[in-house]
């Protein structure tokens, strides 16, 4: 079997059944699994529909069998407090009879090449295998943290002026609240109505929202939470300011007649061990999110560098095996925190793939990180200059699609 035996089409509403079932499959997702999610057999199927209707949902076909399919849903994003449209890419699935025939990889780059031709300049996704991304391009650029507690007071308990108020989850208060934290938090997603769907869909249990108000009724953080055998899980904490997240701990604390553990997840890349009463904390720490940037010349002319990194110029030798326009070499002169493209070469001059220069860029690692890694190949003064000029911090990525 050959590459060019396979048709490559958009999907459409016709192609729903076929879409659902290589999911499903890929996934091994069950009639059972779907029953006891609470979902009724004809649920997950009209589920997709908006799914179809809004991203761009390449497959490959053999005859009129959908064989592997690689989606794009668009997103804005926060990154270093510029909004960047980007692509998060989701319901990626091939029949393991029709794995090593390229077929992915030739979907994943006319998708990329898709999301150049819209503006999308950088991609993001919840990688399967890391390895098989990597080696397309893309690299680690969020973590996902998880810690629990034995005992509630172990967070630190201090008043506060406001107040908590249990709220639906489609409180208008909770989603102006995202959007607020989105736009000043680096790497968070902006939420459209898809985005909360998916953010709520496979909550099996019953889920609460908290939203902690100030003294004159403002909505200043939130938290979302089920209890379950006397446990407590928290799936997201936000906060926009310390009075917020004072009053959402003590909140949690409030419920201490009521669970033996708290268990909570943490997107800030962050360790909250400093910030306890005590130390007897368990945290895990595993990679989250991949990203690749998809067009550097266009995200490099939206990126932000820190606000005095003025009159020096740095000429970046990219490698990219997967998307040919990436692999070159640019130099960017920056001019009160903004770069742009100029052709006269630098004397700092640093070599490094389109991952790690994805990974760098987002604030995930360090450059002098990167070089002990064997990642980047530069002299003393351009890591020194590269450690100088960029903002110094990891994204905040909670969701999943």
């Amino acid at each position: 079997m050959r590459n060019h035996e396979y048709d490559i089409r958009r999907l459409s509403i016709d192609d729903l059944d076929q879409y659902n079932e290589l999911l499903r499959y890929a996934f091994q997702v069950t009639e059972k699994t779907l029953l006891n999610y609470g979902w009724e057999n004809d649920d997950i199927r009209q589920s997709k529909f908006p799914v179809l209707e809004h991203e761009h949902v390449l497959g490959c076909f053999d005859g009129d069998a959908l064989v592997s399919q690689f989606a794009v849903y668009p997103l804005d994003m926060n990154i270093h407090s510029r909004i960047f449209p980007i692509g998060f890419v989701t319901s990626v699935a091939t029949y393991p009879e029709y794995s090593g025939l390229g077929l992915m990889s030739r979907l994943m780059k006319e998708s990329l090449t898709e999301m150049r031709a819209k503006g999308q300049t950088l991609a993001i996704l919840y990688p399967y295998s890391i390895p098989l991304y990597r080696h397309r391009g893309w690299e680690i650029i969020s973590d996902k943290m998880t810690w629990s507690i034995s005992d509630p007071h172990m967070l630190v308990d201090e008043d506060v002026p406001g107040y908590v108020r249990r709220v639906p989850e489609d409180s208008s208060d909770l989603l102006a609240l995202h959007s607020k934290f989105a736009k000043k938090t680096h790497g968070c997603l902006f939420r459209n109505d898809l985005a909360w769907d998916e953010y709520w869909r496979w909550d099996v249990y019953d889920t609460t929202v908290a939203i902690y108000y100030a003294a004159d009724n403002t909505p200043l953080g939130y938290m979302v939470y089920r209890i379950d055998d006397d446990i407590m899980y928290v799936k997201e904490l936000v906060y926009l300011n310390t009075e917020a997240k004072k009053g959402l701990l003590r909140y949690i604390i409030a419920h201490e007649s009521m669970i033996d553990e708290v268990r909570a997840n943490n997107y800030s890349g962050e360790p909250i061990a400093f910030a306890l009463t005590d130390s007897d904390i368990k945290e895990t720490i595993r990679p989250y999110i991949m990203g690749r940037i998809v067009d550097f010349e266009e995200f490099i002319k939206q990126y932000r560098f820190e606000a005095d990194a003025s009159g020096v110029a740095l000429t970046l030798n990219i490698t990219d095996p997967f998307l040919e326009w990436n692999n070159r070499t640019y130099t960017v002169e920056l001019q009160d925190g903004a770069g742009r493209l100029i052709t006269r070469p630098s004397t700092y001059k640093a070599s490094m793939s389109i991952g790690t220069l994805t990974t760098l860029l987002l604030g995930y690692k360090r450059a002098p990180d990167l070089v002990a890694l064997d990642r980047i190949v530069a002299s003393e003064e351009t890591i020194e200059l590269l450690d100088d000029v960029l903002i110094r911090k990891k994204p905040y990525i909670s969701d999943y699609l």
